[in-house]
């Protein structure tokens, strides 16, 4: 599995991805017929300027940032995915994250520009940015960068609603704390010692309520949902502990490990 490199040059690659989106879908975005149109990568574009502007404004090398690329709203969740972004020896930001292959129950890793990140059927135009503390941009900054070691914690059984504190499957929220718990552990760390840092530190995932009939028609129909990884008596009871954005953001914040959130909309 080779991770994915992306040109960076924002505004040179607009015509190329407009071409490029007018035929097959993409790795890491839903399989879907409608291809994204001028004014959809038109705005995904300016969001992505906007956001390499914000960050060169930062002495930053390491962020988390987020999208709202699903609407989440009904679950009480603003944010659908985040990833790491990095500053290279070249100055260029790229962004390295976990993506669902088209809804199958399967992941790879991707390293891309900002311009890919946001090139999507986008639910809002905005986004979320955390700089993380410097000691924590000081052993994440070479790990990102190497294609090696970013792999170190991730699992390719993919689960939408994977529970934090099993290793049947990974979600791509879970593997960014995961690889943040690790890279702090350092090298040799097992994803079991990476999630027993991340409760140690007071990580407390996100709650969802999804009843019987939910979890049910979702495991009957999507590839990429499981819930035989969640605990019988929380699963019963409707209670669907996951990774979410917004909780993995709160904690940085609370634990001191991530500044508040810069949104760029």
């Amino acid at each position: 599995m080779n991770l994915k490199r992306v040109s960076d040059t924002i505004r040179a690659a607009l015509v190329a991805v407009t071409l490029a989106f007018a035929g097959a879908a993409q790795a890491g975005r839903p399989c879907e017929d409608t291809p994204l149109d001028a004014a959809t990568v038109t705005q995904s574009m300016a969001l992505a300027e906007e956001v390499a502007a914000r960050l060169s404004q930062t002495s930053a090398r390491v962020v988390v940032i987020a999208r709202a690329g699903q609407d989440l709203d009904r679950w009480g969740v603003r944010w659908s995915h985040m990833a790491f972004a990095y500053r290279d020896d070249s100055g260029a930001w790229r962004v390295v994250h976990e993506l669902n292959h088209c809804a199958t129950p399967n992941s790879a890793l991707y390293r891309q520009g900002l311009g890919d990140f946001f090139l999507d059927h986008m639910y809002r135009y905005e986004t979320a940015i955390v700089a993380l503390r410097p000691d924590v941009q000081e052993k994440l900054l070479p790990m990102l960068a190497d294609d090696a070691r970013i792999r170190q914690w991730h699992v390719d059984r993919y689960n939408m609603l994977a529970y934090p504190w099993a290793l049947e499957y990974q979600q791509s929220n879970q593997w960014v704390l995961e690889t943040l718990a690790g890279a702090m552990l350092g090298e040799g760390a097992s994803r079991v010692e990476a999630q027993g840092w991340l409760k140690g530190n007071g990580y407390k995932p996100g709650l969802l309520r999804i009843d019987t009939l939910t979890r049910l028609g979702a495991r009957l129909t999507r590839a990429n949902v499981a819930f035989d990884d969640h605990p019988p008596e929380k699963r019963f009871a409707g209670r669907i502990e996951t990774v979410t954005v917004d909780s993995a953001l709160a904690w940085l914040r609370a634990c001191g490990m991530g500044s508040a959130p810069i949104l760029v909309r």
